[in-house]
């Protein structure tokens, strides 16, 4: 999805991050504050709903670039912070 369309359906960039595929986001979003992903989980959920229904959201809806904040970046940072450092204690 491009970031104009992530936008009319009101996403902020870090909600696109496939969990499926990455244990390290997987933890991140574990660790973030329920009502961060709830919030997180309200935006996938308005876009799967309006793509399915051919719609965007009105104009005063979209998500302003400066409200686009990517939340869940510090939490990816540590969580890939401790898995190196495990990784490194494993080999000594």
């Amino acid at each position: 999805m491009s970031k104009k369309m992530n936008l009319l359906m009101s996403l902020m960039r870090d909600d696109v991050l496939n969990e499926t595929l990455d244990a390290d986001i997987r933890e991140a979003l574990r660790r973030l504050p329920k009502c961060l992903v709830d919030e997180r989980n309200f935006r996938i959920i308005r876009a799967m709903q309006l793509d399915a229904q051919k719609k965007i959201l009105p104009e005063e809806q979209w998500t302003k670039y400066e409200e686009d904040v990517m939340y869940l970046q510090p939490y990816i940072k540590q969580v890939k912070k401790e898995r190196k450092e495990r990784e490194l204690w494993d080999e000594s």
